[in-house]
């Protein structure tokens, strides 16, 4: 997809993953379309977008409120691209989790992607074209212990993903899931005590960057790429999850958190 003179819309875009996407797009000739719970954040984002000469608006709400999305899709043009990037959520045990834990961690990232997403998708469908991504988590694919509400909606955020991308074959409109490892953003300062519970063995894993990130979406976006896990690591641990699953699973629970 050619992204000069396209309109973007970018969730969780205040900090992190969702700002430098923002911010790659922007620099490819793109609107974007900012959306974040702070309106002081994303305006700061908004500010460094326009200094260097790109084109954004910032447009504050709680996604995990399904009354302010619809609010949101009526504001907005319907974007050409939408970045389902926010989430939230602590790495518990169940029995650890209270029901507003749980009520949260569904509520963003997976009801805020599938509300959002369906507000959007029968103007994509009637116009012809349009591209969904999906930013997800590497326990969409190897699930570790001491995560359950996080992760299960991760494994949900994944089912839509496969569900839109066959539903939408053929008309125009298209899905991208990109799954990073472990992001150096602001998620673990802000949910203390989840980066104790990775598993040693996905220590592995090298971690990647904010930009790094922004740049796999917008790449996912202009060649029209269905998937894309990485760093190579990622790729070689979620083969062997479905190639050697007895073992990939014992490991991670071996070099995990237990209790």
């Amino acid at each position: 997809m050619q992204l000069s003179g396209k309109r973007v819309l970018v969730t969780g875009a205040s900090q992190g993953i969702g700002a430098e996407t923002a911010f790659r797009f922007a620099a490819h000739g793109a609107h974007v379309d900012l959306v974040a719970r702070s309106a002081e954040l994303l305006d700061l984002q908004v500010k460094r977008i326009v200094e260097f000469g790109g084109s954004a608006t910032a447009h504050p709400a709680d996604l995990a409120d399904a009354a302010q999305i619809h609010a949101l899709a009526q504001a907005v043009e319907t974007p050409d691209v939408l970045v389902n990037n926010a989430g939230v959520g602590r790495w518990l045990f169940l029995d650890e989790c209270s029901q507003d834990d749980l009520a949260t961690m569904t509520a963003v990232p997976f009801m805020a992607a599938m509300l959002l997403t369906r507000e959007f998708l029968g103007a994509m469908r009637a116009r012809g074209s349009g591209w969904i991504v999906n930013v997800n988590s590497p326990v969409s694919r190897l699930p570790i212990p001491g995560a359950v509400g996080y992760q299960s909606a991760r494994w949900a955020l994944r089912g839509l993903t496969a569900s839109l991308r066959l539903d939408l074959r053929g008309t125009g409109v298209g899905v991208s899931e990109v799954v990073p490892g472990k992001v150096s953003s602001e998620y673990f300062a802000n949910n203390p005590g989840a980066e104790e519970r990775i598993p040693a063995i996905a220590r592995l894993i090298p971690t990647v960057t904010p930009e790094r990130v922004a740049t796999a979406i917008v790449d996912a976006v202009r060649k029209e790429r269905a998937e894309h896990l990485f760093p190579w690591q990622l790729k070689a641990f979620e083969l062997s999850g479905r190639l050697l699953p007895g073992l990939t699973s014992y490991l991670t629970w071996k070099t995990g958190t237990r209790r």
